[in-house]
């Protein structure tokens, strides 16, 4: 059986116009790249970076951010993220969702309390920060932003919180009662 012209590596094809005497068996289409010192590159003005839509409404304005989540549970710890990209509506939807869960689900284990949560919060604040820069965009057509919702210290899941740190600042202030 022949070998098939592609997988040459030892000189030029007769008949395949594509095929070079370098080993990777074909040459680059005719002008579309020129040789230029550092190599080949493609003639014309350099290409533009392209933004992928926001993955909610389609918006074309959109930032990729991860958005977390953590969930302490005694001696288990949980943790989401939901990548984007997102536009700044939808992000900012997705921020308030995952940042009040946080607040509401993340604080009931001790590493959590100390480390992890916290984290969390400064992370999602991050990603806040980022989709507050961006322009407003319009969705898609047949498509809506996500809803935004009340800010996160104002919705009451977020005073969940309280339990948490209310206990641990009471267990700190116990041991120095005690320890003096």
């Amino acid at each position: 059986m022949a070998t098939p012209p592609h997988a040459s590596s030892h000189g030029p094809v007769p008949g395949n116009p594509y095929s070079t005497s370098g080993g990777y068996g074909y040459a680059p289409a005719p002008d579309t790249y020129a040789p230029t010192p550092g190599g080949y590159a493609a003639p014309g003005p350099a290409p533009t970076a392209y933004a992928p839509p926001c993955r909610a409404c389609g918006g074309q304005t959109a930032e990729n951010v991860k958005v977390r989540s953590h969930m302490g549970i005694l001696i288990l710890m949980k943790f989401e993220h939901l990548e984007g990209p997102f536009c700044r509506a939808c992000g900012i939807a997705v921020v308030r969702q995952m940042t009040t869960r946080t607040l509401c689900l993340g604080w009931w284990s001790p590493i959590s309390l100390v480390i992890v949560n916290p984290f969390t919060l400064v992370w999602n604040l991050v990603a806040y920060r980022k989709f507050s820069k961006l322009p407003p965009s319009t969705p898609a057509p047949g498509r809506a932003h996500l809803d935004t919702g009340p800010p996160v210290l104002r919705r009451p899941q977020a005073y969940a919180t309280l339990i948490p740190i209310g206990w641990a600042i009471w267990v700190v202030s116990q041991i120095l009662i005690h320890s003096t």
